[in-house]
């Protein structure tokens, strides 16, 4: 018989921000009855992300809804005390350890091997160093390190939504062997950015990001659906109870992407391939951003050299009609925007062999007019105008090089230099889209001048004028940093990557 026990409805394990700025960690019920006087989570990235799906799946399920805009823009009057009743209905599901329904983890699995002992328990832990797993966050793991039931919950649930592809070891679900490779966890392909809008409060940044069940039927194959805890996968035999955690849209927020089984004395687990999430077009993933590429959906990336604010005009936009595949994040779409508003933007960046490269963030005040096609276009040309300057300095660098006959040019520090330095001035930029500042003012703009000054430091930091030589190849450089782009090329390339 079991002996450990932990229930997320009643026990503390979820980190949060108090209004004075302490973090303290929370249980379900507690974290929803005070979610009016929180500040915010208080996590990594990508564990953001799923304790958001979490939080999103408990409230619309409890709501059941709200069914339209109107019911939308109502419910908030009824979020606390519905989901208070809901999390008591369903107090069972959300046992981390016992004999009985277990939270995110699969009936009827036990390890191929009798003498198995099991995969160690921080495997599930992204961030950490265990096995196989990359010491991108962490420079002193240890195999044996025991984990406490609270943190062991945040792993499992960031586990199962971001696992990424590749092998995998072998466990038995019910009388069947799991496969030995497994596909990416449903958040984690394509290195996908997710967007959510804050609130003030976190039960101000829940309300916000609510999807409708008109929106859900427009845009999700198999609607709405149930969370797997209403409708769980006992066995691989469950056809319809499978369709509905892989393709609904409650079903999917929690998803089991892999097969797990925690030991009770919490150092290990029982590890194998879960269920099979399919991606775009099949699905669409809410918080994501959907673009057109070479005539073909895909979910926006996120890159490790590229900053999220290059591509915030494609994260803005709102879908208005049934018809609109590309769009950013669904919630944005319900909200009347007419202020400016905290984006959140985070991601987690696998390579192409699904090694895990790193997780990253971001939040910024957009203004109202970056929700606007026309504010959208500003901000866009604006990136471009950069993008052109980061171009003509890389040529610039290239021809002082040669002149020199440096090897290697020093391109990735001037490219460093530059975007990190015109990061400073994203105010300015922010301005242009409030101002719908058109393609052909931006020289003479206040971003204009903040992009041609980045340039011109990044060219000086990299291409020293000390000696004759030095400041013959220099002005040869120069010419190259301010010479004017082709005819219409910012808006081209404006157009080819909006597209």
């Amino acid at each position: 018989m079991s002996t450990t026990t932990m229930n997320l409805t009643t026990e503390p394990w979820i980190p949060a921000l108090r209004a004075d700025g302490t973090r303290h960690l929370f249980s379900l019920q507690a974290l929803f009855a005070e979610a009016h006087q929180l500040r915010d989570l208080a996590v990594k990235p990508h564990e953001r992300i799923a304790l958001m799906r979490l939080l999103l799946c408990i409230t619309q399920a409890a709501l059941d809804g709200p069914a339209d805009q109107d019911e939308w823009e109502e419910c908030r009057d009824d979020i606390q005390p519905r989901v208070r009743a809901y999390l008591d209905r369903w107090r069972a599901s959300f046992e981390l350890f016992g004999d009985g329904p277990r939270f995110l983890q699969l009936a009827n699995l036990s390890a191929a091997k009798k003498d198995d002992e099991g995969t160690p328990a921080t495997k599930l832990d992204l961030s950490l160093a265990t096995g196989n797993t990359s010491t991108v966050f962490d420079n002193a793991a240890s195999e044996t390190r025991s984990l406490q039931t609270a943190r062991a919950a945040l792993n499992l649930l960031t586990f199962q939504c971001f696992s990424p592809c590749g092998l995998i070891g072998v466990a038995t679900w019910d009388a069947r062997q799991t496969a030995r490779t497994c596909k990416h966890a449903p958040c984690a392909p394509s290195s996908m950015i997710h967007s959510l809008l804050l609130g003030e409060t976190l039960f101000e940044t829940v309300a916000r990001n609510l999807l409708t069940k008109q929106i859900v039927a427009d845009t999700i194959a198999d609607g709405w659906g149930k969370p797997v805890w209403e409708m769980p996968v006992n066995k691989p035999t469950d056809t319809a109870a499978i369709r509905n955690a892989t393709l609904s849209y409650l079903g999917r927020l929690l998803p089991l992407s892999r097969a797990i089984r925690l030991h009770e004395n919490g150092t290990a687990i029982i590890l194998g391939t879960g269920l099979e999430y399919p991606i775009l077009p099949a699905f669409r993933e809410a918080t994501a951003t959907i673009v057109l590429r070479d005539d073909e959906l895909g979910v926006l990336p996120a890159s490790i050299g590229r900053s999220i604010w290059r591509q915030l005009h494609a994260i803005t936009v709102k879908r208005r009609a049934k018809s609109d595949a590309v769009s950013g994040p669904l919630a944005f779409g319900l909200n009347s925007i007419d202020h400016t508003v905290s984006i959140w933007t985070g991601a987690f960046i696998t390579a192409a062999n699904a090694k895990i490269e790193d997780v990253i963030e971001a939040t910024y005040s957009a203004p109202p007019e970056l929700f606007d096609p026309f504010g959208q276009a500003a901000y866009e040309a604006g990136v471009a105008h950069a993008e052109t300057a980061a171009t003509n300095l890389r040529n610039a660098i290239g021809a002082y090089s040669t002149a020199l006959r440096i090897k290697p040019p020093a391109y990735d520090k001037g490219r460093q230099d530059f975007w990190t330095t015109v990061e400073q001035g994203l105010d300015a930029l922010f301005t242009a889209a409030r101002e719908k500042t058109p393609t052909e003012a931006f020289v003479a703009s206040p971003w204009g001048r903040a992009v041609r000054d980045a340039a011109r430091a990044a060219y000086e930091r990299n291409c020293p004028r000390r000696t004759p030589r030095q400041l013959q190849a220099y002005a040869t450089g120069l010419r190259l940093l301010h010479a004017a782009p082709a005819a219409d090329q910012t808006t081209k390339k404006t157009r080819r990557k909006n597209s």
